[in-house]
């Protein structure tokens, strides 16, 4: 039988390349000990750009039990970032490229039983030009970050070298309430030296552990043969997976007996639904409309990188629950299993997708990598009911314009079909794709990052682009993968504006922008950016350094923002009540403002003891205007009877004379792209219409051509002075000058295109 062993307690790590580290006779005893989950960026990862990136080591004894001898043995790893080679006993047993899936290496042949074995370990978190992700707005933390096992396993087993996966799949065929036509297709190996017979065996359980259907199949295996192995059961009358409402999973046991020996056996924990996404009326759930009120996730922690346990895991999920959720973008890759398990537990429908994100090489074409972890996402994570998108890439449009890079996502999507025809294939358009452009095309269904309200535009633009992008592609499924703000606790503002950083522009951005995404049916799915703050260490923003602080909550996940309470007001059925702005204590002015969220019917404000009034409101917003303090310390408290139920919230503001200038954002770190670049005084430029040829160079052309050329790179060294400097130029080598003024208008404005443009235009192209 199966035997899975843990080894993840006291490696020994070194943080350089040793090159002579994967002798079985090398001395580490100087070596410091570690733990896995473990990476060496738990701390400079989100400090700054300057992340320590390169090869790195690991070295752990182990024993093998002679009971276990005449068994097959491998390892395994569970996620480890990104280039990992192998070594046992001094032989190199294989090299993984990707950091983000379980792979194995099969070490039978290597190991010695009842003695002690060396397992040596080079992970390397350099960037190379065939492994994916190439570039990205998050750290990428180095390190054997998830659990390594031992997997020893008889020589006819499920196939334990398919892209990581179990090597069973239960495919859904047909669902609906009365039945769920179900194959259970297995991958067997048998791997002694002579034809073997086996029986296959599947069990199908229900919650309550009772049998409710079974299939067998005899089986004849070649010497060293792998092959599929198909089974069909049907479970009668069928209790649907059914998201949050009810979450309900079987369990199929699948074994093979050889005489009368089982010699393998696995249990699949799976689901049975059935959904579609309309283009007018958005995503449906077993025939029922469910909207995907949805939050997106990146993994990693403060002070612990991507190296997180199951209590984070846990921790994580339960503050998505809290916030009324009903989806997850797990972005940017794939995420450890037992998340995956906590989504099917707890009903939440998630996309899941591949790191093939902002940047495609510039010289593999081909996308194998992307094409290996698709298919080890896939593989890997086939019987979670909870997933139902696949994500093929994520903003990729930042590459530029390239017919490779549209070859290799229409690719990615038919090989993901081909993977998997049950679920739907989406992807996250970069926000300067056009409404007409073929991407929105490629996949079944798409989704859009767009960030209104904060690099361009403001928020009620949504409306604007939504009603007329529907309007133009009536057929496509469209719904939002990506939109947010930055919001940092330090800062406070009584009229919040676009690009303050404080946590009430934060707050009011989703305000506006929930209100329109709330009116518009068509949308399949909206995800805010993001649940959580996270290590980004290409930023630098609102004097904060190596951080994305979009998130609902912080890093360390110790403080819910306001924004938090207000999606809790509107997605969840727990009552509560929330002042707002309550970390923006010291106040100048007389009066003040005080804004409520509540998904209860009416709210009473009492202020230093009395009552000052009570208000409903049809969006569960609460404004009380005119409230008045006193000297020194005010206390505020709101208060909502709830049938027999008292829910009450109070916040203390401080009437001061002067206002708080902490409470104010740096000025010179405001804006997405202000701080790349000294900005030139252009007031005084009257602008003109300009004739732009094709042999001359323009704002049409992307950076990187501009910068080969020694007249043009003068004269962006003369008005983008130090772009070339900053760490984020590499993401945007391939956009065109005019495509990063969609992105960042109020630097790349009229005047700046305009006087751009009269200095470019006067040299032709070689």
């Amino acid at each position: 039988m199966r035997n899975i062993i843990n080894i993840n307690s006291a490696w020994k790590f070194i943080k350089q390349d040793e090159v002579k580290a994967m002798d079985q006779a090398y001395n580490d005893e100087n070596w410091e000990v570690v733990h896995v989950p473990h990476t060496w960026n738990a701390i400079d990862g989100a400090n700054g750009f300057d992340f320590y990136k390169g090869a790195c080591w690991y070295r752990k004894e182990f024993d093998l039990d002679t009971l276990a001898q005449g068994n097959k043995v491998f390892i395994e790893f569970e996620g480890s970032n990104s280039i990992t080679d192998v070594y046992v006993n001094g032989r190199h047993m294989g090299q993984h490229k990707g950091g983000y899936s379980t792979f194995r290496f099969d070490i039978s042949d290597v190991v010695e039983f009842g003695t002690k074995n060396t397992l040596a370990v080079k992970v390397d978190n350099t960037v190379v030009d065939d492994v994916y992700p190439q570039m990205a707005d998050f750290t990428f933390y180095g390190g054997i970050y998830r659990d390594v096992n031992l997997v020893i396993a008889n020589h006819v087993h499920f196939d334990l070298m398919d892209y990581g996966s179990k090597g069973i799949y239960v495919i859904q065929d047909d669902v609906n309430e009365e039945k769920a036509l179900l194959t259970i297709k297995s991958k067997i190996t048998n791997d002694r030296d002579e034809e073997t017979k086996v029986r296959l065996w599947a069990d199908i359980l229900d919650a309550e552990g009772q049998n409710v259907a079974y299939a067998a199949k005899e089986v004849v295996l070649a010497s060293g043969e792998t092959r599929e192995e198909e089974m069909s059961v049907v479970i009668e009358n069928p209790t649907l997976w059914n998201g949050r409402k009810n979450a309900y999973m079987y369990e199929a046991r699948v074994s093979m007996q050889r005489f009368n020996d089982t010699v393998d056996e696995l249990s699949i924990p799976f689901g049975v639904r059935y959904f579609e996404v309309d283009a007018d009326k958005g995503f449906f759930l077993n025939g029922e409309h469910l909207a995907l009120n949805g939050v997106s996730r990146h993994q990693d922690r403060k002070d612990m990188g991507w190296a997180i346990t199951e209590k984070e895991h846990e921790e994580d999920m339960e503050l998505m629950k809290e916030v009324g959720a009903t989806s997850i973008r797990l972005a940017h890759y794939q995420h450890d299993q037992y998340f995956y398990d906590l989504c099917d537990q707890e009903g939440m429908v998630v996309w899941a997708e591949i790191p093939f994100i902002s940047v495609m090489s510039k010289t593999e074409l081909e996308g194998i990598n992307a094409k290996q972890q698709m298919i080890e996402l896939i593989r890997q994570n086939f019987n979670h009911p909870s997933i139902m998108f696949w994500g093929i890439q994520n903003e990729i449009q930042i590459s530029g314009e390239r017919p490779e890079l549209r070859k290799l996502v229409k690719e990615l999507n038919e090989l993901t079909k081909k993977e998997d025809p049950t679920r739907l294939t989406t992807m996250a358009n970069v926000m300067f794709v056009k409404d007409e452009d073929e991407y929105n095309y490629m996949t079944d269904i798409v989704g859009y990052n767009k960030y209104y309200g904060w690099y361009n535009g403001v928020a009620e633009d949504f409306a604007g682009w939504l009603d007329g992008f529907h309007k133009t592609n009536p057929t496509v499924k469209v719904g939002i993968s990506e939109y947010g703000a930055e919001g940092i606790l330090q800062y406070h503002s009584n009229d919040p504006k676009v690009k303050d950083y404080t946590e009430e522009y934060h707050a009011l951005y989703h305000e506006t922008v929930w209100k329109i995404f709330a009116e518009r049916p068509f949308l399949w799915s909206t995800y805010v950016w993001n649940m959580f703050d996270f290590g980004a260490n290409i930023r630098d923003e609102g004097g904060v350094k190596g951080r994305n602080n979009k998130g609902l909550i912080t890093y360390d996940r110790k403080i819910k923002k306001d924004a938090f309470y207000m999606y809790k007001a509107n997605w969840s059925d727990e009552k509560f009540v929330h002042i707002t702005s309550k970390r923006f204590v010291d106040r100048a002015d007389d009066e003040i403002k005080v804004k409520v969220y509540s998904n209860c019917e009416e709210v009473t404000l009492y202020v230093n003891g009395s009552e000052v009034s009570a208000k409903t409101s049809d969006d569960r917003i609460f404004i009380f205007e005119n409230i008045a303090l006193q000297a020194g310390i005010n206390e505020v408290k709101a208060i909502v009877n709830h049938e027999d139920n008292r829910f009450e919230d109070t916040a203390k503001f401080n009437k001061v004379n002067e206002p708080n200038e902490s409470y104010k954002a740096p000025e010179e770190e405001g804006g997405s792209v202000s701080n790349w670049f000294e900005m030139p005084d252009l007031d005084d430029v009257e602008t003109e219409e300009l004739h732009i040829a094709d042999d001359v160079y323009s704002t049409r052309c992307n950076f990187e051509e501009l910068f080969k050329n020694e007249e043009t790179k003068a004269v962006l060294d003369k008005y983008l002075a130090g772009i070339e400097e900053h760490p984020m130029f590499g993401m945007i080598q391939t956009m065109t000058v005019d495509t990063m003024s969609e992105l960042a208008s109020e630097q790349f404005n009229e005047k700046m295109l305009y006087t751009l443009n009269k200095e470019l235009t006067k040299i032709k192209k070689s």
